[in-house]
């Protein structure tokens, strides 16, 4: 094979492994709503990512989130929920899209698994803002803890059985 064969083979099969290789995944943020907001709405948007297995936009809800949901995943969640691992692994996210009834957006809860941030609650983190970004609650949210509480066998999920 003559050098300048080579070199196009050399540069052809660099130019296959650029084009096969996705962007990365940014690491995930730390347990702060500012963060966690930046990262499902700017650094990895979340309307790219997988819809809760089995469910497709616009479903059937239950207050206090609302008369119609749309639920998003990492995907380690959707591997989790759809191979009924039993609980949610740390780092997953779920994010509600929260609707009224004529389908206007009324707002966006967030469930986050952060290792160590919550160690009775499964070290959940909770994330609701409006529609415009506003956050209105985060963190250790107890209305979100005490109505998710019920559900603690089912690593407080209510979408669908783990196991």
């Amino acid at each position: 094979m003559r050098t300048r064969d080579i070199g196009l083979v050399i540069m052809v099969v660099v130019v296959i492994g650029l084009l096969s290789c996705g962007k990365a995944e940014p690491p995930r943020p730390a347990a702060s709503g500012p963060e966690l907001y930046a990262y499902i709405t700017r650094d990895n948007p979340y309307q790219k990512w997988q819809m809760w297995p089995g469910k497709a936009a616009l479903y059937t809800g239950r207050e206090p989130h609302g008369a119609l949901l749309t639920t998003y995943v990492t995907d380690e969640v959707y591997v989790a929920v759809q191979d009924k691992k039993g609980s949610i692994p740390e780092g997953g996210i779920i994010i509600k899209e929260n609707y009224m009834p004529d389908k206007t957006l009324a707002a966006v809860t967030v469930m986050y698994k952060a290792k160590g941030f919550d160690p009775p609650n499964n070290d959940w983190f909770w994330l609701k803002y409006e529609p415009d970004g506003r956050i209105t609650d985060q963190g250790k949210v107890q209305m979100c803890i005490d109505c998710h509480r019920e559900r603690r066998n089912n690593d407080f999920i209510y979408t669908s059985l783990l196991r």
